[in-house]
């Protein structure tokens, strides 16, 4: 690869690539010869899998990026494109956090275009955090799109699933997906009240029953348990019956199976052909038949939970403007808002399943529990909202002689922050400095070169800042003697911070915020 002039990916391990391809190949020729000869049987699934293996191995080892100076080129098995670099707007990385404890996390290079489509390139990509080969062919790619191109950023937008730029699609298919199991689980509500009112109203049969009514009616007959097999509880157990009569077995749970024995007299009673009922003198099991509280349950479950995508959908709406690698408020809120609905809507659809609520106290329950849920629907709406830097309230100054303990993170390492180790920063009864506590005291603390550092600019969160930064922290762009540093901190605290260190000597008067 050379770095001014061309930039050249192509998959590793071709020749293991390559082995996968022929292995799946003549795998699936030797399973079509045999279902030939043979027809289907058991090895059609390892065919299917060799042919799939075969295929992902040869889009693979097929794929391959190009950037020249005449623009970026790519091509995988089925198609192949060129984008000259004055149609590219900016090139991106995508960023899937797998273990950011290992390091590890997926990496993916894409192309934003003037006429505002994005296109992911099939190579590079890597799966750990320290990946020199990655970095070193996005730096040629970015370094040509500098040469021969316009980018619209002036850093490295990075996307990930925080960001406005990842997309809502899939977001809003499983909220779809989770309406239509609540909807389905609502469509078996008036069948199962139906059940549960005709076992409750089911009587004995008698002497005097016809055979054609017997099946609605209980029918009781005696048997005995020959054996029991108690398998793990997540297993069927099953009882065993002498003789074979009624039935041959009856599937039971794991704890119903040990209390029942060998030789125990039971009596089965059975309705619409199925044992429901196995009556012994130390033990009774019941078969659990679903009523109509549960089936609404369910379905206010699924409903509930189709919610949470619905609102991470709606954040990203709503925070369309933003640049794609700006991080967007967390949804968490409004999860909050869907626990507290379901505390009380789920035992009202329990016990009210197919009917609204008439009794003067459930209507006030249901009543106090929609105007809870709007109150804190309301709150969520306030508290997801988009801040601009340079918005946040200036908190109160330091007192003299008292200390005050902000959390914030310098995110590079420096000599008063080594290996990151700051989490706080505290201010007053002396130079600000980095601590790893909440204090009090300053055990441990370094104190910030404020004679050093320049503020640049205040933003909000974005992609390249990481996931350890909160959501709604915002981050001040500091020049430490040509060393650029970035501070995050909550709004207001950050306002503070800036504060003292302009107090403390800091040449601040030139801070740009960006909206």
């Amino acid at each position: 690869m050379t770095h001014a002039l061309e930039v050249t990916c192509r998959a590793l391990w071709k020749r293991t690539l390559w082995f996968f391809v022929g292995l799946g190949t003549v795998g699936t020729g030797l399973t079509a010869v045999r279902m030939t000869l043979r027809g289907p049987d058991a090895g059609l699934g390892v065919g299917l899998l060799l042919a799939g293996v075969s295929i992902v191995s040869l889009h693979r080892v097929t794929a391959e990026v190009r950037a020249d100076a005449r623009g970026l080129h790519h091509r995988t098995l089925l198609r192949r494109r060129s984008v000259p670099w004055y149609d590219i707007a900016d090139v991106r990385v995508h960023v899937k956090y797998t273990n950011t404890s290992r390091g590890e996390e997926a990496r993916r290079v894409s192309v934003l275009l003037r006429d505002g489509h994005r296109r992911m390139l099939p190579l590079p990509h890597s799966r750990s955090l320290h990946d020199p080969d990655f970095d070193a062919k996005l730096d040629g790619l970015r370094a040509l799109h500098r040469r021969h191109g316009a980018p619209e950023s002036t850093h490295l937008p990075v996307i990930s699933s925080r960001t406005a730029g990842r997309g809502w699609a899939g977001l809003l298919g499983v909220c779809v997906l989770l309406l239509v199991c609540a909807g389905v689980a609502a469509w078996f509500v008036p069948s199962a009240a139906t059940n549960e009112r005709e076992r409750k109203s089911a009587t004995p049969c008698t002497e005097a029953t016809p055979a054609t009514e017997r099946r609605e009616c209980l029918t009781t007959l005696p048997a005995v348990i020959a054996r029991t097999d108690a398998n793990r509880p997540k297993q069927k157990s099953w009882l065993y019956f002498a003789d074979d009569r009624p039935v041959r077995r009856l599937a039971v749970s794991h704890e119903d199976a040990r209390a029942f024995r060998s030789g125990d007299s039971v009596e089965l009673t059975i309705w619409r052909g199925k044992v429901r009922e196995v009556a012994g003198k130390r033990h009774v099991w019941r078969e659990h038949i679903p009523t109509a509280g549960e089936a609404a349950v369910i379905a206010a479950a699924f409903a509930l939970a189709a919610g949470y995508p619905g609102a991470q959908s709606l954040l990203r709406l709503r925070g369309r403007r933003l640049a794609d690698d700006e991080v967007l408020p967390s949804a968490l809120p409004f999860g909050g808002v869907l626990v507290g609905t379901a505390l009380w809507l789920l035992p009202l659809c329990y016990l009210h399943p197919t009917t609204l609520p008439t009794s003067p106290a459930t209507v006030a329950w249901a009543t106090a529990g929609a105007s809870a849920t709007f109150a804190l629907l309301i709150l969520a709406w306030r508290v997801t909202g988009v801040r601009k830097p340079g918005n946040g309230v200036a908190g109160k100054a330091a007192e003299q002689g008292r200390e005050a303990h902000l959390a914030a993170r310098f995110l590079e390492h420096t000599d008063y922050n080594p290996h990151g180790f700051g989490t706080h920063i505290v201010l007053g009864d002396g130079p600000p400095a980095v601590t790893p506590h909440s204090g009090p005291g300053r055990f441990a603390a370094r104190r910030i070169p404020v004679e050093r550092l320049t503020l640049q600019k205040v933003r909000r969160v974005r992609g390249s800042d990481g996931d350890i930064v909160p959501r709604s922290w915002h981050i001040a762009e500091l020049d430490d003697a040509g060393e650029a540093v970035r501070l995050a901190a909550a709004p207001a605290d950050l306002t503070r911070i800036v504060h003292e260190l302009r107090a403390a000597g800091t040449p601040v008067d030139a801070v740009n915020c960006e909206a």
